[in-house]
């Protein structure tokens, strides 16, 4: 393992948080190109030793990881749950927020049929879902949008990587409803 590699591993490992390549570039005194040739030197490594972590871009940025096939014993190890759990209200108030994003509280509430401001103050908690800024509607209510510990939890590299909404079990009827809903949302916005 060369130095550059070395540095990386080391810079990744202490970090409470993905770091992204332009980071870790300036910490490691490297350039760009080097850096991502050596993540990618790096993951292959511990792909090829089957290591017990792995090397994962998530949010934005590069971090280590258990290895899947490694999850069981570790729950087992370190307890039943994590204090990431999620009731069906918050999966299903964060799914909303997720591909409605920036959204309102009552655009969530009209959606889930029920009212949802413990459920957002719970996932802004959790950092879930932050505020980002206000509605140009009348009585400026705040937006919301998920959060890069989102992205990180649910091991997401950008919300791209989000499944469509035809890969749920909807009719096509509902699928397009909820299309029209999304775009009608999109169009207010817009200046």
């Amino acid at each position: 393992m060369d130095d550059i590699t070395r540095c990386l591993e080391a810079v990744i490992f202490i970090s409470p948080r993905p770091v992204a390549t332009d980071e870790l570039a300036a910490a490691c005194e490297a350039s760009g190109e080097l850096v991502v040739g050596a993540l990618g030197t790096l993951a292959a490594e511990y792909s090829a030793r089957r290591h017990g972590i792995e090397l994962t871009e998530v949010a934005g940025g590069y971090t280590f990881r258990v290895a899947s096939d490694c999850e069981a014993p570790v729950e087992r190890f370190a307890g039943a749950r994590r204090p990431d759990d999620l009731s069906p209200a918050l999966l299903e108030t964060l799914a909303v927020v997720a591909y409605l994003q920036p959204t309102t509280r009552a655009e969530v509430a009209q959606i889930r049929g029920v009212s949802s401001e413990w459920a957002l103050t719970s996932l802004v908690e959790r950092g879930l879902v932050d505020e980002r800024g206000r509605a140009d509607t009348p009585g400026s209510p705040i937006l919301y949008a998920t959060s890069a510990r989102f992205l990180q939890l649910f091991g997401l590299r950008g919300l791209g990587d989000l499944d469509a909404l035809e890969s749920f079990a909807l009719s096509a009827a509902e699928t397009d409803e909820l299309r029209a809903r999304l775009l009608a949302n999109a169009e207010r916005r817009r200046p």
